[in-house]
């Protein structure tokens, strides 16, 4: 693989200010990921990016835009294709541009990693390559849920980085979780509530169970408030922060809240154009519409951040406009800037501690019990 800088590109030595974009991985190709990139920069002015791809491809792109200055190419050839297991990703994935973009962020060259490609091979790669934090057994997908809350977002994890989750999983989540809407949506310190199918104790697997618990004690070491169990409802509402919950849960609903959003857009597009009364009645709310549309819009939470990581990775969805990718990266460059990386890292590294000090007690408390003192 070799490097090859746009005319006048700067070359930068601190990568804090850098983004490190993988070209090639959305289903609407380089020309959206260009776009979408133009949109941020347009909009960030102290930001520059790495954009990984073949140089033939993306130069061009880049003058069409007039952002060859902001923006260094890094030439990769082969492309991580949708379809391609993530064993097979690893084998055959060091001339693509996926793992360029990674290895910049290793490097130091940049500090935040964004792909819009194949999420189970960019999560392989990016443990391969950036290895887990310490203290962390499955790193997760973190996602802002639009809500009822001033920021207008929750954050839920895991939204399907692994299926599986265990409770000193869970608790890692919930700590991870903190950090995240501490440092991305600037809350001192978050309400951490854990997905059930209900929210009195004695409901739920026995993983959950422990969970609730190993949850509760660590709240005050790892400075968040524990609200206990909370239901689907809760998810949009403003009584938590940051929802808990495993890979294929929250998988399942981020995509029936993103089909559901969806959907309500295009009723309420039919709806208003079915008469000319109902048309001009759309006429008339215009300015009320377009605020609901931008509230619900998918687009505008795009970016699902790989938490558990020594550095930061951020999934934008495979067919993401540009629209969606500037969210993408706008997400990215306020993380980079809060230096996201280094807190995560430090918080992280105490949960395996955390876990330890709360199971210990918990055994210290059954003990007690179940002798009498």
């Amino acid at each position: 693989m070799t490097n090859s800088q746009t005319d006048n590109a700067p070359t930068p030595a601190d990568g804090s200010n850098v983004l490190s974009v993988d070209a090639m991985g959305g289903d609407k190709g380089p020309a959206t990921v260009v776009a979408g990139l133009s949109k941020f920069l347009g909009k960030a002015s102290g930001a520059r990016a790495i954009l990984h791809g073949p140089v033939d491809q993306l130069k061009p792109l880049l003058e069409k835009y007039n952002i060859s200055d902001r923006v260094t190419i890094h030439d990769a050839s082969e492309v991580v294709k949708m379809t391609d297991k993530p064993s097979h990703v690893l084998r055959h994935g060091k001339n693509t541009s996926m793992w360029s973009a990674i290895e910049a962020v290793r490097s130091g060259e940049a500090a935040v990693c964004i792909s819009c490609g194949n999420t189970g091979g960019l999560m392989a790669m990016s443990m391969l390559r950036l290895r887990k934090a310490e203290g962390v057994n499955r790193p997760a997908i973190a996602c802002l849920w639009p809500s009822r809350n001033p920021s207008g977002f929750n954050v839920m994890l895991d939204a399907g980085a692994d299926i599986r989750a265990d409770q000193d999983d869970l608790l890692t989540y919930a700590l991870m979780g903190a950090s995240y809407a501490r440092n991305g949506l600037g809350i001192d310190r978050p309400r951490v509530g854990l997905l059930n199918v209900g929210t009195e104790e004695h409901k739920g697997r026995a993983e959950l169970k422990v969970a609730h618990e190993l949850i509760a004690k660590a709240a005050e070491k790892g400075e968040f408030t524990y609200i206990g169990f909370i239901e689907g409802g809760d998810l949009p509402s403003d009584k938590v922060d940051v929802i808990v919950t495993d890979g294929f849960t929250g998988n399942v609903a981020l995509k029936t809240g993103e089909g559901t959003a969806s959907l309500i857009s295009e009723l309420l597009r039919a709806a208003f154009m079915k008469s000319p009364l109902s048309m001009f009645a759309a006429l008339v709310a215009r300015g009320s519409l377009r605020r609901l549309s931008k509230r619900i819009d998918p687009r505008r939470v795009n970016g699902g951040v790989f938490l558990g990581l020594n550095q930061t990775v951020i999934k934008s969805h495979g067919s993401a406009d540009a629209t969606g990718v500037a969210a993408a990266l706008h997400l990215a460059y306020k993380l980079a800037q809060s230096g996201f990386s280094d807190k995560l890292a430090a918080r992280v590294a105490s949960a395996a501690s955390l876990a330890q000090d709360a199971i210990q007690e918990g055994a210290t408390e059954k003990t007690r019990t179940n002798t009498g003192k």
